[in-house]
């Protein structure tokens, strides 16, 4: 699937090779039951092209993406459009976002500067197992 394609859905980007990320996206997975997030990571061409496409840095790799409805959101924005979007229990989170982004994001940058230290890192990307594999643009 290309970028321009993938524009259409909701896709989440992440940091492949961050454990913590990777666990975000088999948190969300079996939560989205109406499977509207798909998934690239930040180190694909697909990951690349949409930064690109979203005049997004290339090549800073410590932020969650979210792209839906043609638009870009990061970090914690992301986070709580991921949330909300989950429904159920997550939407608890929504209220967040009336806190200033720069409140919000101080704490995610923390998190993410201390990512790899708290949480590891894999030597590459994650592969999908087979059952949602259909979810991971390539």
């Amino acid at each position: 699937m290309d970028a321009e394609t993938a524009e259409a859905d909701a896709i989440v980007l992440f940091d492949g090779v961050c454990n913590l990320c990777s666990g975000f996206v088999q948190f969300i997975l079996p939560r989205d039951d109406e499977g509207k997030y798909r998934f690239a990571s930040l180190q694909s061409d697909v990951g690349q092209a949409l930064l690109a496409e979203h005049d997004l840095p290339r090549d800073e790799l410590d932020s969650v993406v979210l792209i839906q409805d043609g638009e870009s959101y990061v970090k914690s924005a992301a986070i709580l459009r991921i949330a909300t979007g989950l429904g159920g229990f997550y939407r608890l989170l929504s209220p967040f976002r009336y806190l200033p982004r720069s409140v919000r994001d101080r704490l995610y940058d923390f998190v993410a500067d201390h990512r790899y230290r708290w949480f590891g890192k894999k030597d590459r990307c994650m592969m999908p197992s087979e059952d949602v594999q259909s979810r991971f643009l390539e």
